[in-house]
């Protein structure tokens, strides 16, 4: 029983599976040896977790509020993550990118689950070299040494749907070959309505949580993921939108050699984000580093409208330029975010509001995004990924140190319900915007650097100018666009003398 909701059982496995053969069915959904063993497998491991928990939680009738309890929680929690580590890299494909997405969760699930699925950013399963010959020469339509002068049998990267490998073409251009492990695409259907049926099971596990959402995301998010052509043209148009950072690189796409299942691009060398030892090696500056993939990502999200989505460790590199600065290179463009307008200014005069402790502005904004009442305080604090305390005092005006991390992490574990209802309400145009967020500031923490005073001043200025862009397309005269010229003039102005004070007082204080 869970929860006071009996459940048979072996028949809850054999439900669930039984339940999706049926739906797949309806569907003319191609399910075959194989995928009943995928399918029954992940069944089975839900119904383990949920044995965790009844027999070594729930059945215990603890108190809450007790150490005990919570140690208990803990430990369940931790072995649970384990055992759908242990499914997401039996299973691949599609499992892994969702358990990824777990893993970039941070203060939004329990810690133990998103610290145990991190390891799925840097060990996706590898297949052999003969797979990977087998889709190029199915999709290029040409034998791999036709194309190829050399290819490295071992990848450079794995990622949970594709491996990269170093290539060198007949000319002697060396190039990287992102190619699609070949069991994808025909589990993609299986597997994600597999999850759909696996997440209403645990509703029933704990029911005061909603992951419906988690679902919904990558339903829509896994088919663009799959189209490596389509990457190829987020890639381009990232490049055109950004043509005027020198110090941003994105590889260039070679079309000739380019089909849904391969990709390939110009080789870039450099060091992944995360890599303190190169970093330090080549004498590039972190706190550089994270301030240009602040102000990288404050462009695209507020004035352009169109992010990259996938910014975890592996997918950005940087190196060391001839002027003795860091370039960032920019990889993986399977899936972005299309941001609406209306969504985008909203966005903005929400972290305007932020920025200015404006607590009325935050709860205006945010129920516009979809949070009513008092969440608004717990939304934004999801969305600065700071604490309330930290919010009123001016995030922009202190670090964020290990104790507040710490404490956040605590936290928000004993409100997971009110966090999942927050997710399941917002607009689901702001899922993706978290997981960036959650992502970033992650490589900050690794990198100790922090969000530096010029990352503010741009996100700040970047807000401004994409709420008075939509102000000016509005103006019906040309008095109406000389005055929100004016005003967007004057709110830039302030930005940029507030923060050359800050930086003067900070400079100050350490003299």
């Amino acid at each position: 029983m869970f929860r006071g909701k009996p459940l048979l059982k072996y028949g809850l496995a054999a439900g669930i599976a039984g339940g999706t053969l049926l739906s797949l069915h309806g569907n003319q959904y191609q399910l075959d040896s194989i995928g009943i063993v995928r399918l029954s497998r992940a069944a089975f491991t839900v119904f383990q977790i949920g044995v965790i928990y009844k027999k070594d939680l729930y059945g215990k009738h603890l108190d809450k509020s007790s150490k005990e309890y919570s140690e208990l929680k803990s430990i369940c929690h931790t072995r649970s993550a384990q055992k759908l580590l242990q499914l997401c890299c039996t299973n691949k494909g599609v499992y892994i990118k969702v358990g990824q997405h777990i893993a970039a969760l941070d203060y939004l699930l329990p810690s133990e689950y998103v610290d145990t699925m991190k390891v799925l950013h840097c060990r996706a399963p590898t297949n052999k070299i003969e797979d990977v010959y087998k889709v190029i020469k199915e999709d290029v339509k040409k034998d791999p040494f036709e194309i190829f002068d050399t290819i490295e049998p071992e990848p450079i990267g794995t990622a949970s749907l594709a491996q990269v490998h170093k290539a060198t073409l007949k000319d002697g251009s060396v190039v990287a070959v992102k190619v699609q492990h070949p069991y994808v695409q025909g589990n993609a259907k299986v597997d994600m309505k597999t999850m759909e049926y696996l997440v209403k099971l645990m509703s029933i596990v704990f029911p005061e949580f909603k992951f419906q959402w988690l679902i919904d995301e990558s339903k829509k998010n896994i088919p663009q993921e799959l189209n490596f052509a389509q990457e190829g043209r987020n890639a381009e148009k990232m490049a055109k939108m950004f043509e005027n950072i020198d110090w941003l690189h994105i590889p260039r796409v070679r079309w000739d050699l380019t089909t849904p299942r391969v990709l390939t691009m110009d080789f870039v060398e450099g060091g992944q984000v995360n890599d303190l030892k190169y970093i330090q090696e080549n004498y590039i500056d972190p706190r550089e580093v994270c301030d240009k993939i602040g102000k990288l990502y404050s462009r695209m999200i507020f004035l352009h409208g169109f992010v990259h989505s996938d910014p975890h460790p592996g997918n950005i590199l940087v190196k060391r330029n001839k002027k003795g600065q860091c370039d960032i290179i920019l990889l993986d463009h399977g899936l972005y975010a299309t941001l609406k307008e209306n969504f985008r200014v909203e966005y903005a005069n929400l972290w305007l509001s932020i920025l200015n402790r404006d607590r009325t502005a935050m709860r205006s904004h945010s129920k516009n995004l979809g949070i009513e009442g008092n969440a608004y305080g717990l939304f934004t604090c999801m969305i600065a990924g700071r604490t309330w305390d930290s919010i009123q005092r001016g995030i922009d005006r202190e670090q964020f140190s290990k104790s507040e991390k710490k404490f956040m992490k605590q936290a928000f574990t004993g409100i997971l319900p009110q966090v999942s209802e927050i997710l399941q309400n917002v607009d689901p145009q702001m899922l993706l915007i978290l997981k960036t967020n959650d992502l970033v500031r992650s490589i900050e923490h690794t990198l100790r650097a922090g969000t530096g005073m010029g990352s503010f001043c741009v996100m700040s200025q970047c807000c401004v100018k994409s709420v008075y862009n939509q102000k000016y397309t509005n103006s019906q005269t040309k008095i109406e666009k000389i005055k929100v010229s004016l005003a967007e003039f004057w709110a830039l102005l302030k930005i940029r003398v507030y923060y050359m004070f800050l930086s003067f007082r900070q400079i100050s204080f350490f003299s």
